[in-house]
Parts: C-alpha cells; structure tokens; sequence
C-alpha cells in the first residue's frame, strides 16, 4: 500500500525555497518542542547551519554571530599548561552543547562544573569550517588531550570525563576531531581499530560495542571512522556487509531488519554504500520517492511520510538527496557528514602538512 501511494511522488520537485525559510526560521528561534534537548544546543545548531550550507545560502548565515556564539561554549583550561596541569585540564576540555550553566557570554575562566562534551566538539569543529573559520582560537592541545583521557583500554571512546557510556559514536567522533585537527596523538589508533573490528556482529553488521545488534547509524560511525584513519582495509567480510546494508533499502532504507523506513537513514546508509564503493547498488527512483514523501509543506522533512519534519530528520533527507546527485544543493562528504566544500577548507588551514581522505561524494 506504501509502495503504491508514493508512485506520485516520482516527479514531485524539491522545493528548495521553503527549506531554505524552514531552516533560517529555525537558526533564529527554535520552536518549544526543542527545549528537552537544550544541553544539545550546538548539534542542533549544526543541523541547521549545515543544511543552509547545502542549500547554498551563505548569506542566510550570519557568520560571525554564529561563530563567536560557538566559540563561546568552548571549554578551556585553567591554564596553558595542559601537560603539567591537574586531572580536570587533561580530561574536561573540548565544546559544550549550549551555555545552561547560566555562565557569561565571553566566559574564559575556569569553572570546576564545566565540561565539553565529545559530540559538542565534533559538531562545533564543523559549524566552524562550514562558517569559513580558520581555528585560530581553538585551543588544539586542550581537545587532544582530553581524547587521551576519554579512551577506554578496550579503544572504545567516552563522551565526558566521568566515562559515562562508551559506543561507535564517540569513537567516530573522537576520530573526527583528530582528522579536523591534523592530530591523531589523542587516540591509540590500534586500539581503536580493534574495537571496530571486535564489533562486527554476526550478520556483519557493526554495532555500538562488541556482542551488540549491528545497526545503520553505528555501522556508519565504524566505517567512517576507519575511512579517517585509512584503515577500512582492516574491516573483514565487507562482501557481506554490503548485502546486509543493500537489504535496508524498502523504498528508503530502514536501520535495522524487521523496522520501517526512515528518512535519516538515506544518510547512515547511503554514506555507508559510498564508502564500500556500492552506491550503485541503490535504486535511486524508490530512495528519491520515498523522501518526497516526507517533505512537509512548511519546509523539511519528516522522519516518515505525514510527520512533523525536524531539523535532524531535514538535514539528513537533504544529504540523501545531494547523494543521489539532485540538482540544486551542495555535495555531501560522506565520511564527515557536511558539504565537502567546508571539508576542503581544512587543506588551507593545515597546509601541506594535511593529506585528506578522498572518496565518492555520489552521483554526478
């Protein structure tokens, strides 16, 4: 019956203007349903100010706004002395997701309560390329060094100093941070890749940690994460792998065997595709159908057909969208998550010294 009631939707046009208004109106105000996720204030953001990229709206952005409010929310350490400081310096350093400790705006002192938060980092790093930043005022040995202290022996990777869970996630971002810094001395790669590997499930999958369920989004944190390291060399049975992932395809792409489609998973799954170099293997027409289905009226997309569209759900139908080669929108790095002209930014701010990782952004 789904199948059927999204043929129409084959020659429906990407309304490209009332995404654009959907995500400014988002960057100015965020709607009361956001106000739960307030300590993720900066991913939110991130969505946001991602997308306008995509959409190709750098005026809608306003850079130094938003690039002075991210820089706010840096965490930094009591003093420069990272290497000869106490415990808190070498652990808590990094982003924090938005300002709910109540501090000041241009807040650089030193808080006991205050720590960054690894995705917050992650995120924030991108906004920054994205905005065209050149990381002059990121404090590069305070974030390395509070990778160190959030490595678990196994190589699986903490968000916060007190270690309070460890996944795919945090490795893929921990590995994402090194990337974007030209740094990797914060990780024990070895052992990262170890996790990764110690993680594939028995229907080769990967899943958050080792005896876990595979599923779309932790498989894309794990091959991202080898992708940046230049080691998905090490990653067995990709053959296998690749039928499991082709298998999430309905008419989108679902996460896991026996759950319905969801828009999101255009990009966990997709970007995973693109970096085996299996795109091909999509049906394009079914994928493109089933996220005209979840474009709303106001602008974005949700996360099924008649959904309420969120900045998560939108940001990631348009990365989807950009995969397929729609016209209109900026190419996706898969293995980073945002446009690959803001990845190309990290060469002018490295230098020679930077060598990127290079793969198929998608269709041409």
């Amino acid at each position: 019956v789904q199948s059927l009631s999204m043929a129409s939707d084959l020659a429906v046009d990407v309304h490209w203007a009332i995404h654009k208004r959907f995500f400014q109106s988002h960057l100015n105000l965020l709607p009361g349903p956001y106000i739960g996720q307030d300590s993720n204030r900066l991913t939110l953001a991130y969505f946001i100010v991602g997308a306008l990229d995509l959409l190709d709206c750098p005026t809608k952005i306003p850079t130094k706004s938003v690039v002075d409010y991210i820089y706010s929310q840096q965490v930094l350490p009591p003093s420069d002395d990272i290497e000869g400081g106490d415990d808190w310096a070498r652990s808590h350093c990094g982003w924090r997701g938005s300002p709910f400790l109540g501090l000041s705006f241009e807040n650089d002192t030193f808080n006991k309560h205050d720590q960054g938060h690894i995705a917050m980092t992650y995120t924030s790093l991108a906004m920054l390329l994205i905005s065209g930043d050149d990381f002059s005022r990121v404090n590069k040995k305070a974030i390395i060094e509070s990778l160190k202290a959030r490595q678990n022996e196994d190589g699986s990777v903490s968000p916060l100093a007190q270690r309070s869970e460890n996944d795919m996630r945090y490795v893929f971002c921990a590995c994402a941070i090194s990337y974007m810094l030209n740094d990797w001395s914060g990780l024990d790669r070895e052992k990262t890749i170890e996790f990764i590997v110690a993680s594939q499930s028995y229907d080769y999958a990967i899943g958050q940690g080792p005896y876990q369920e595979g599923h779309g989004g932790s498989t894309y944190c794990a091959l991202a994460s080898l992708a940046l390291m230049r080691a998905l060399d090490r990653l067995p049975h990709k053959k296998e792998l690749t039928r499991w992932l082709v298998r999430r395809q309905l008419l989108g792409f679902n996460g896991r065997p026996n759950k319905i489609q969801d828009t999101c998973y255009s990009f966990w799954v997709g970007a995973s595709l693109l970096m085996l170099e299996q795109y091909d293997n999509v049906i394009f027409k079914n994928v493109r159908s089933f996220a005209m289905s979840c474009q709303t009226k106001i602008g974005g997309f949700g996360k099924w057909p008649e959904s309420h569209p969120d900045v998560l759900h939108s940001y990631f139908g348009l990365c989807g969208l950009s995969f397929m080669g729609e016209k209109g929108i900026q190419r996706v790095n898969p293995i980073l998550g945002f446009s690959q002209r803001a990845c190309d930014r990290l060469q002018q701010i490295h230098g020679q010294a930077f060598e990127p990782v290079t793969v198929s952004c998608g269709r041409d």
